[in-house]
């Protein structure tokens, strides 16, 4: 570390001059591979219950800072997280999340499962479009086959594929009709999902908002504009008033919604500001309540000095890593991908660059995460960062690189503060040790996110945040069946292993199996992981409701503003 620390002080002290992040995201509790029932019957959110107890503001309004404008309202046409904060006001899916993560009833009132393989869910009738038309469980068969229809190119299409639905992978593939899909209506309000194989946690997979229900005749109706102000029908606790795009979003509470009762806040916005100095800017000034998941970090210890209790740092089950496409000579060299990822001083990068608790990562999943195979061992996260250096090194002279022949490449980011610093960082890192060149590209989330999925890159910057909480969620991205697996690894044992940890028959044999696709993961090294996320924030004393579990999961209706 005193080695390094002299070597990149003035590349560090230049990246935390400039002044955090924006990711692909149910909080699963673990569930025995016995089968399991679930009556719950909940109907108000625990911060509804504590609401009682303050006094609430006359004004009931909340302005969320959300890190970029963003891709689409469609909840089966995104992947990203600025997306997915919204859909939650939006739309509502079988079951949601709480306050700590747990599952809680959401259209369905109660489900059960004899085995772990086929569940039927039970619809509460009181559920509503915001047309005022019933949610029935024809709406959920709809969505459910439109995501997995090749025809929607839906990024999240491998989600029920993933889950071990009937037929879902051979769908996608065009292999088989949408009718062949494993989700029956058995009456209005009873649906039925049957699995190839038991998944002792599927109930929690079902929190995703890739599966929340959308309006069958809005979108016949209107096609892709149906997500337009004018036109947009949604089911959960709020629906769209206003959308200035790269501006505001203004969303409207919904009183069709279900459990509109215990809903307080009126009216949410979200604003798109990439920059996490303006984010806690317009804080500071009173024009935002909670900024974005990252606070900048030549401001966070001043922050955490000056307002311990409106800054919010959580654990989060998260990854940051840097992605190798593959495809692409010299990426295509294992010897080269490892030598870039031994390279990058991990320890400098989470304790001096991000700094806000992040945790040095050697795999791609967090040890937060449930089922995390603590067993796992891979040599190179053992070594010094002396002794990475030098293999680093012998690697890439291997591959055909040195002075008179240096390695030179692109690396891709979106626009972000701490992004943008790590990239100075690490390119010193890989300057410094092998001579690297490396340029740097830089695009907005939208250009960004279509370079990625056209594979339109050498090496990108990528975090992903778990859809539950559980470390299938975070090693299962690199399938190769996974469309967001942008680098393209593909290795048929991986995908293997992945398969049967599925089908596993309890939680050792699926930590045995994690633990093993970690080691390959080392061994191919498709991608260098970085840091382990932490999630902060900073949120306003009068925010009441706010929550704390490990997937950031906000729901604004469990939320309400005191009187300040």
């Amino acid at each position: 570390m005193t080695h390094y620390k002299s070597m990149l002080a003035i590349a560090i002290t230049s990246a935390l001059m400039l002044a955090g992040c924006g990711d692909n995201g149910s909080k699963p509790a673990e569930k025995p591979a016995t089968p399991e029932k679930s009556a719950a019957t909940t109907s108000a959110p625990t911060a509804s219950q504590s609401k009682d107890q303050v006094k609430l503001a006359v004004v009931q309004e909340l302005v969320k800072g959300n890190g970029a404008e963003p891709a689409s309202l469609d909840p089966e046409k995104t992947e990203g997280v600025p997306e997915s904060n919204i859909q939650r006001d939006l739309f509502e899916g079988l079951v949601t999340t709480d306050a700590t993560g747990k599952i809680r009833p959401g259209v369905a009132e109660s489900w059960e499962t004899k085995d772990n393989k086929v569940f039927t869910f039970h619809l509460r009738k009181t559920a509503k479009w915001s047309n005022g038309d019933a949610i029935t469980a024809n709406d959920f068969v709809y969505s459910f086959r439109r995501l997995v229809d090749p025809n929607t190119a839906s990024p999240y299409a491998f989600f029920l594929d993933s889950a071990n639905v009937v037929n879902a992978g051979a769908i996608m593939a065009g292999k088989k009709p949408l009718d062949q899909l494993g989700v029956k209506a058995v009456d209005d309000y009873t649906l039925e999902i049957t699995l190839v194989n038991p998944l002792s946690y599927f109930v929690d997979m079902v929190a995703h908002t890739s599966l929340d229900p959308v309006p069958e005749k809005v979108i016949a109706k209107f096609g892709e504009k149906w997500t337009r102000p004018e036109n947009i029908v949604t089911n959960g606790a709020y629906t769209v008033k206003e959308w200035v795009v790269n501006e505001r979003l203004v969303l409207d509470r919904n009183k069709q919604y279900w459990d509109d009762a215990h809903t307080t806040i009126n009216k949410v916005t979200y604003l798109p500001i990439e920059s996490q100095t303006a984010d806690v800017n317009r804080y500071m000034a009173g024009e935002i309540d909670l900024t974005y998941n990252e606070l900048p970090l030549d401001q966070f210890k001043h922050l955490k000095a000056e307002h311990p209790d409106e800054v919010k740092v959580v654990g989060y089950v998260g990854s940051y890593f840097y992605e190798f496409n593959v495809t692409r000579k010299p990426f295509d060299d294992v010897r080269v991908r490892k030598a870039l990822s031994y390279a990058i001083d991990r320890n400098i990068i989470a304790n001096a660059v991000v700094a806000r608790g992040e945790k040095p990562s050697y795999y791609m999943t967090p040890e937060i995460a449930q089922g995390f195979p603590t067993q796992v061992k891979t040599e190179w996260s053992t070594w010094t960062q002396e002794k990475r250096n030098d293999e680093a090194k012998k690697l890439l002279k291997e591959a055909g690189y040195d002075e008179s022949h240096p390695l030179k490449f692109e690396l891709l980011y979106n626009t972000n503060e701490v992004h943008k610093k790590i990239a100075i960082a690490v390119t010193s890192m890989w300057k410094k040790t092998l001579g690297v060149d490396v340029s740097l590209v830089n695009q907005e989330w939208k250009s960004y996110l279509a370079s990625e999925q056209q594979g339109n890159f050498d090496v990108s910057r990528n975090g992903w945040i778990a859809d539950y909480n559980e470390t299938a969620s975070m090693v299962g991205l690199m399938e190769s069946t996974n469309a967001s697996n942008y680098g393209k690894y593909n290795n048929p044992a991986y995908d293997k292993l992945m398969q049967d940890s599925r089908i596993a028959p309890d939680v050792a044999t699926r930590q045995k199996l994690y633990g093993e696709a970690e080691e390959l993961l080392a061994k191919d090294m498709p991608i260098a992981p970085i840091y382990q996320y932490v999630s902060g924030r900073l949120v306003k004393p009068y925010v009441g409701g706010y929550p704390n579990n490990p997937l950031d999961n906000l729901y604004t209706k469990d939320m309400y503003i005191i009187a300040h």
